[in-house]
């Protein structure tokens, strides 16, 4: 909401007064309050320090800091109402509606405060989410104010009008001209509308003007890899809108799955510590660096959670993550001890589909029928959507469609998840059959969908014998980004190889293994320290089909070629599934089942040896994500690549001996 903060500082002679009016001129707000915080040991009832105090703590965003101050100016003041309006307005900025309240009660008609103290009531019940007596105040507010039309957009956003929201915004900025704020309620209003392209337009102005106006900020110094000292929660920062436009642009990113843009939005805003952060910052970093920093993030959104307010996003994430991540206790806890938060930030639907989710680690059979319960509510909710879509487009009603589009599109999103969760109690099984049965259900609202279409390849590529209807679903995810072929998931490429090698196209095999090759030569000759796993890994799953078939010496040379060279291709991950090929190898040798050659047996010896090498420093055992309880480790040197690589050459020695 749109309030009005006057803080009209007096500055008198004196010995400091020169360099404090300097000092908050420059906005070193910091320095500031250490100055004056020395000057009230000496004159504790200095008005002058208090006030200038309380403007610095409030500029800091530090508002119980500043509410506190001006408690103590009205105490002083009785009679200067001024100092009431500021008191109200910190305990608004921290979130004490109630507090703030009252105080306003006090104000609301003293001559000349009456507009910003009805502004500020109209903020204050907006922060308690009640819209209708924000509304009830803004209409006491004048019609021809900006801040009326501003504050009208706010609540119809808050009510999930966006296209009205966005029009009062859009008139708002026409009237004022380019407030950063202003056009970054534009854009959010563009995003919610799924309207990227235009959202993105308007961030990118913020920025532009940001980084024009104010070089001192340092935008894009952070991924540029400088090293930039924080630069603070400023009045300029606030006033610029950079924060609100990086962490927008960063949804937006991660929404369109271009995770790598979004990690760099982050990091482009203006460098701050870890301490100053913004909740939604906060969040964001979480979420976006979740898979390589799980520990971390859940511990920024536990803390988020403690807070108050905090973004409303962060109690349905964190439990779909506790989910993802397969920590269905710790979600059932966070639910247990957040009932108040269920009903506030959980739709029935999500809260529907959570319980079935922990349902289902104690009792698959009742998980999915609340699976299938969910998934009919959902697919009666598409039939609905694909009428009105369908009614507005023989209308040729344009808005009407695109609307309805929209609605059929979030009901989907939503279906997805369900039957994606109902499919899996049967994979976990082993089940592939009963699993396709399911997807052939959803075809009807799915086929076009990318999550099912590579499920449902993933599927029909387990059964081994539809090898290929899985090179009809694969082949169309490869192709769609094949000039960007290392953005396709590496198991993919992987499974797409071995389909073609099963349907006898070899040559198409080798093609496809060709271009992720020169793919990744381009890059490791930009990027000469960078890992590149994708050719690596297609290696290891033929090598692996070979040996499950039997074929062990063209299976194992696949597995051995996989990792060269060490340096960039040996890791956790590429080492466990080598080894397996390895173990099986010898259990086959063992019980005399199969035969290897001489040649084949060195090269087994010389591979660990280079294993040996390269793995020093590589771990075998991935420590958990989310530490759930204590356990003695075992001795960390035989959680390496290069002690299992020496045991696995023990016994291929023994054997050559024997």
């Amino acid at each position: 909401m749109s309030t009005t903060f006057i803080h009209n500082i007096q500055i008198k002679d004196g010995e400091y007064t020169k360099t404090i009016y300097t000092m908050i001129k420059e906005q070193r707000y910091a320095e500031t309050i250490h100055v004056l915080s020395i000057l009230l040991d000496s004159y504790s009832s200095s008005r002058q320090c208090i006030s200038l105090l309380a403007h610095c703590y409030f500029y800091t965003q530090d508002f119980i800091a500043a509410a506190n101050c001006y408690e103590k100016l009205v105490q002083m003041c009785p009679d200067e109402a001024i100092y009431k309006l500021y008191h109200a307005q910190s305990l608004h900025q921290a979130c004490l509606y109630q507090d703030a309240w009252s105080v306003c009660a006090t104000i609301s008609n003293i001559p000349g405060l009456e507009i910003k103290t009805r502004k500020l009531q109209a903020a204050i019940k907006y922060g308690e989410e009640d819209t209708v007596s924000a509304k009830n105040y803004i209409d006491q507010c004048p019609a021809d104010d900006i801040d009326s039309e501003i504050n009208f957009g706010c609540l119809m956003y808050q009510e999930g009008e966006y296209e009205q929201a966005l029009k009062k915004f859009s008139n708002a900025l026409q009237i004022a001209g380019f407030r950063p704020h202003l056009s970054y309620n534009v854009a959010l209003s563009y995003y919610k509308l799924k309207e990227y392209a235009a959202s993105l337009k308007h961030i990118a102005d913020i920025i532009e003007q940001g980084i024009r106006e104010h070089p001192e900020l340092s935008v894009g110094m952070t991924t540029e890899g400088i090293e930039v000292r924080s630069v603070g929660n400023t009045l300029t920062l606030h006033e610029t809108a950079l924060t609100e436009a990086f962490n927008l642009k960063a949804a937006i990113e991660y929404q369109l799955q271009n995770f790598e843009a979004a990690k760099e939005a982050l990091t482009d805003m203006p460098p701050r510590s870890e301490e100053e952060l913004d909740a939604v910052t906060l969040h964001n970093q979480a979420l976006i660096n979740m898979d390589t920093k799980p520990n971390e993030g859940f511990e920024k959104m536990q803390f988020l959670l403690q807070q108050n307010p905090f973004p409303p996003e962060t109690f349905p994430n964190i439990l779909l993550l506790y989910c993802k991540y397969q920590y269905y206790d710790l979600a059932a806890d966070v639910l247990a001890e957040n009932v108040h938060l269920t009903y506030k930030y959980l739709s029935p639907y999500l809260y529907e589909f959570l319980d079935a989710l922990i349902t289902q680690q104690t009792s698959p059979e009742e998980a999915y029928k609340k699976f299938d319960d969910l998934a009919t509510k959902h697919t009666e909710v598409l039939r609905k959507a694909t009428k009105r879509v369908q009614e507005a487009r023989l209308n040729h009603d344009e808005p009407a469609v695109k609307k309805a589009v929209n609605d059929y599109e979030d009901a989907l999103e939503r279906y997805v998840p369900v039957l994606m969760a109902q499919a899996k109690i049967f994979w976990e099984l082993g089940n592939y059959t009963q699993v396709e049965k399911i997807f052939k259900k959803s075809v009807e609202f799915c086929n076009e969908h990318e999550v099912w279409k590579l499920n449902v390849a993933h599927t029909v590529f387990m059964q081994e014998n539809k090898f290929k209807d899985a090179v009809g679903f694969y082949e169309p995810i490869v192709k769609k980004k094949f000039d960007n072929i290392l953005d396709v998931s590496a198991i993919v490429l992987a499974n797409l190889c071995v389909s073609y090698i099963m349907t006898a196209q070899n040559s198409e095999a080798e093609q496809l293994m060709k271009r992720i090759e020169k793919e990744e030569e381009a890059i490791s000759f930009e990027e000469q320290d960078k890992k590149l796993f994708h050719l690596c890994i297609v290696n290891l799953v033929i090598g692996t089909l070979y040996c499950a078939k039997g074929n062990y010496e063209f299976g194992i040379s696949r597995v051995m070629k996989s990792l060269e060279p060490y340096n960039k291709k040996l890791g956790t991950d590429t080492w466990y599934y080598a080894k397996r090929c390895f173990l099986s190898l010898f259990e086959q040798l063992a019980k005399q089942l199969v035969v290897l050659n001489d040649n084949t047996l060195q090269d087994c010896i010389q591979f660990f040896e280079h294993c040996e090498v390269y793995g020093r420093d590589i771990p075998t055992v991935i420590e958990p994500s989310v530490d759930l309880q204590e356990i003695d480790p075992m001795p960390k040197a035989k959680e390496t690549v290069t002690y299992e690589a020496r045991y696995l050459k023990a016994l291929f020695l023994r054997y050559q001996l024997s």
